[in-house]
């Protein structure tokens, strides 16, 4: 039985390229979701953080421009989520996802153990 396997991808980033890149050279294509025109809602975004085990604070890019103005360094976890959603381009990537598991793709190789 082939295991479903979906990556949360933006094109523009080396290490989400590097880890689909990694996915098909071990011959899986996996369904690939362009998280920036199709972003997550909260509710996925946050079963994606309870797979990852992670709080959403574990989860936001801190360097990106959106952090800073919307003032996110002090906020709630609720706030963190909130923001992710309506901002997808704080989501820390790639995010994998297979076997009832995720793993984030930082570095590529840390999907490999979901798989």
């Amino acid at each position: 039985m082939a295991v479903s396997v979906t990556i949360w991808h933006n094109p523009r980033c080396s290490k989400s390229r590097q880890t689909l890149a990694l996915l098909q050279d071990r011959g899986i294509e996996p369904t690939v979701r362009l998280y920036l025109d199709d972003a997550p809602s909260a509710a996925e975004l946050a079963q994606a953080l309870d797979l990852l085990g992670l709080a959403p604070s574990g989860l936001i890019r801190k360097g990106e421009a959106e952090f800073k103005e919307l003032g996110l360094k002090e906020a709630s976890e609720d706030a963190i989520l909130a923001a992710m959603a309506a901002h997808p381009r704080l989501i820390e990537r790639p995010v994998v996802f297979a076997n009832g598991r995720a793993a984030l793709g930082r570095p590529p190789e840390a999907v490999l153990d979901i798989l």
